[in-house]
């Protein structure tokens, strides 16, 4: 009798023990399943709103097989005007070189355009000695500058470069509007400044974003002759001008920006950013330039 109630007592002590045991998976289990389903939730409310975004790969080719990437984004109702699907293109990492496809809506186009046409005067370069604007050939277009938030239309845009791009709007100079020609062009540069007299005044330039406020009909592409990467396998390389084939090139097309970086990471310059404006042949070119520093730039 003796051991028939210790083997019971033991059976039911075991018992016990597997009853909790398992009470403790389910339980672990429970608390597991519970959290994944709020993150589902949660995810599924920041795409709803358009937070977050998914990335959709296609199978268009690119230097590097890069641009094949595309960063899909909600269509936005800010700014004036409606923009079509905005996306993303990766189309060089020397130097680094980003498309955003329809960051400006026909209307700001035009509305910059039209607020420029009234001040446009021959362009200039900066003289690295002494700081100020000069004449020189090789920039032959015209062009002017928009104080930084000149009215909320530019203040919006500005916004948006700082969203797109990472830097605040006190980092950037006013919005350079420009009008080329047919014959007119911008030769190869670089928008970093090799002096000290040029970075007194919010440091080094580091990033440009290149806003196309025009299709141009033939000519006028952004030539990066430096860059590294297969330049043919871009796909618009069969509509590029003789100039536009000597390098990494962007066909100028409305409403997009292309934002290039002329400094690396680790905040070395980047000889591969040297840039140039090829010549138009057929049709008018007007683009805007918003110049970055990596520090805030008083106006």
């Amino acid at each position: 009798m003796r051991i028939a109630v210790g083997f019971q007592a033991h059976s039911t002590m075991a018992k016990g023990r597997y009853g909790r045991l398992q009470s403790k998976k389910w339980s672990t289990f429970t608390l597991v399943l519970s959290m994944l389903f709020m993150l589902i939730v949660v995810l599924l409310m920041l795409l709803a709103f358009g937070i977050v975004s998914l990335p959709v790969i296609t199978d268009e080719s690119s230097p590097n097989d890069l641009s094949s990437f595309r960063r899909g984004t909600v269509e936005r109702t800010d700014g004036f005007g409606d923009r079509e699907d905005q996306w993303t293109e990766v189309i060089s990492w020397e130097p680094r070189a980003f498309i955003y496809h329809n960051f400006l809506s026909k209307d700001e186009c035009d509305y910059l355009i039209n607020l420029a046409k009234p001040e446009m005067v021959k362009s200039t370069v900066v003289d690295s000695k002494t700081g100020k604007s000069k004449d020189s050939r090789v920039r032959t277009s015209s062009g002017m500058f928009l104080k930084r938030g000149r009215d909320k239309i530019v203040s919006d845009i500005e916004k948006r470069i700082a969203d797109f791009t990472f830097i605040p709007v006190e980092h950037g100079e006013g919005l350079q509007i420009l009008h080329y020609e047919v014959g007119q062009k911008y030769d190869a540069h670089f928008d970093y400044f090799l002096d000290e007299f040029n970075t007194k005044n919010g440091g080094q330039r580091i990033a440009t974003l290149l806003m196309y406020l025009s299709d141009v009909e033939e000519g006028g592409e952004t030539v990066f002759p430096a860059a590294k990467g297969s330049f043919n396998s871009v796909r618009w390389w069969n509509e590029l001008s003789e100039c536009g084939k000597q390098g990494l090139s962007v066909k100028p097309k409305m409403g997009d920006a292309l934002l290039f970086w002329s400094m690396r990471p680790d905040a070395s310059l980047d000889p591969t950013s040297l840039h140039g404006g090829c010549p138009v042949i057929r049709g008018n070119k007007w683009s805007s330039t918003k110049w970055m520093h990596i520090e805030e730039y008083k106006v």
